[in-house]
C-alpha cells in the first residue's frame, strides 16, 4: 500500500470525526473579561501595560473584550437621540429595510456629518490602541456601520437572531480583523444584549466548513446546529451586561447572535471594523468633507476614505446593504 494512499485515507477519517473541542479551557467562564481603565489611562487616552496584556491576551483567549467608562454619556447622547429616530425611518420601509436575518434587527449607519462624529466614539485611543497592538502598526479602518435592535412590534414580534460568524468567506486563521462594537445606551438581556460564545474564532471551530449559507445571503455565516450542541457542553454561550460608555473589541471570527429587544427603546449599537495593514479588503469609508480635518489630524489608523459633499452624504447615509451584503473579504 503506498503513503500516499494511507494519508488520504487517514485524512478522510479526521474529517468525518465531530469535532473535539479539545482547544477549550475547562471551566472558562462564559462571560467575557471587563478592563476598567485607571483615570492615570483615561487622561492619557492610553492602557498601562497590565491592561493592555489582559486585553490582548483576552482576545487572543475569548475573542472578545469590553473596556468600560472610556467615553462620554454626553457624546453617546446626543449620537443615539439621532440614530434612534433614524431607526424608525428605516422601520417604515418595511420589508425593504436592510434587516439582518430578521426585521427586528436593522443594519445602520450613524450619519457621517461633523456635528454627529465624536471622535471618543469612533477614533478612540484606546480602542486604536488595543487594534494596533493586536493587528499591528496603522490598522485600516474601512467599514463604519451599526445595528438597531427593535422594540417588539404587530409586525415584528422578537426573533433571534441564528448563531453565526461575520466571517462568512475564506479567511486567514490568525486575526486579521477586529470590531470595534460600541452600545449607545446599557445593554442587558431585556433590550437585546449581543449573545457571544467566547473562544469560537480560532481551530476547528473557525471556518466555512461549519457554516450554512453563501456569502452574500440575508442568512449566510450560520454556525451548524449539532456544531452548537458540542460547543454548549464545552463553553456555552453569555448575553452580558454591558454598561453605557464601554467600547466591545471582538474578533471578526466570533459566534454570536442578535438577541430580541422586548423593551420599548431602541437599542443602537455602533460597529467599526479594523483590518490588519497587510489585509487588502477594498472597502473605503464615504465621509462628508466636513470631518476631512478629524481624519486628517489623527495618526492611529490608515482611513481610506471617499469624500463626498455634506449634502451628498446626508442624502446616502441611510441606503445601505444589510449586514451579510457587505464583502470583508481581501482581494488576491
Amino acid at each position: 500500500m503506498s503513503s500516499i494512499g494511507t494519508l488520504a485515507r487517514s485524512t478522510i477519517r479526521a474529517r468525518l470525526l465531530p469535532i473535539s473541542f479539545a482547544n477549550s479551557r475547562r471551566f472558562a467562564s462564559t462571560l467575557p473579561l471587563t478592563i476598567k481603565p485607571s483615570i492615570t489611562e483615561l487622561s492619557a487616552g492610553r492602557l498601562g501595560e497590565r491592561n493592555l496584556e489582559k486585553a490582548i491576551r483576552s482576545l487572543h483567549e475569548d475573542d472578545l473584550i469590553v473596556v468600560s467608562d472610556v467615553i462620554p454619556h454626553a457624546h453617546l447622547d446626543q449620537l443615539n437621540a439621532k440614530m434612534v429616530s433614524d431607526a424608525r425611518t428605516l422601520q417604515a420601509r418595511g420589508k425593504d429595510m436592510p434587516f439582518n436575518y430578521n426585521v427586528g434587527n436593522i443594519q445602520q449607519d450613524p450619519p457621517p456629518v461633523k456635528e454627529y462624529f465624536e471622535s471618543s466614539i469612533f477614533l478612540n485611543p484606546i480602542a486604536s490602541q488595543i487594534t494596533t497592538s493586536m493587528l499591528g502598526p496603522k490598522p485600516k479602518w474601512t467599514f463604519c456601520s451599526g445595528n438597531s435592535a427593535m422594540p417588539p412590534a404587530s409586525v415584528s414580534p422578537p426573533q433571534r437572531q441564528p448563531v453565526h460568524a461575520d466571517a462568512d468567506f475564506a479567511h486567514p486563521t490568525h486575526p486579521f480583523a477586529l470590531v470595534v462594537n460600541v452600545p449607545l445606551i446599557q445593554f442587558t438581556p431585556g433590550n437585546g444584549s449581543t449573545e457571544v460564545w467566547l473562544g469560537t474564532h480560532t481551530g476547528e471551530l473557525s471556518g466555512l466548513q461549519i457554516q450554512e449559507g453563501a456569502h452574500g445571503e440575508r442568512a449566510s455565516g450560520r454556525i451548524q446546529k449539532p456544531l452548537l450542541e458540542q460547543r454548549r457542553r464545552a463553553r456555552g454561550p453569555s448575553q452580558p451586561v454591558i454598561e453605557k460608555g464601554s467600547i466591545v473589541i471582538r474578533d471578526l471570527r466570533l459566534w454570536h447572535a442578535g438577541m430580541p429587544n422586548t423593551t420599548q427603546d431602541v437599542r443602537v449599537m455602533l460597529a467599526m471594523i479594523h483590518f490588519a495593514p497587510w489585509y487588502r479588503n477594498p472597502m473605503r469609508l464615504e465621509l462628508a468633507e466636513d470631518l476631512k480635518p478629524t481624519i486628517n489630524a489623527q495618526y492611529d489608523l490608515q482611513v481610506p476614505v471617499n469624500w463626498v459633499r455634506r449634502e451628498e452624504a446626508e442624502a446616502r447615509y441611510l441606503n445601505r446593504g444589510f449586514g451579510n451584503s457587505y464583502d470583508f473579504n481581501q482581494t488576491v
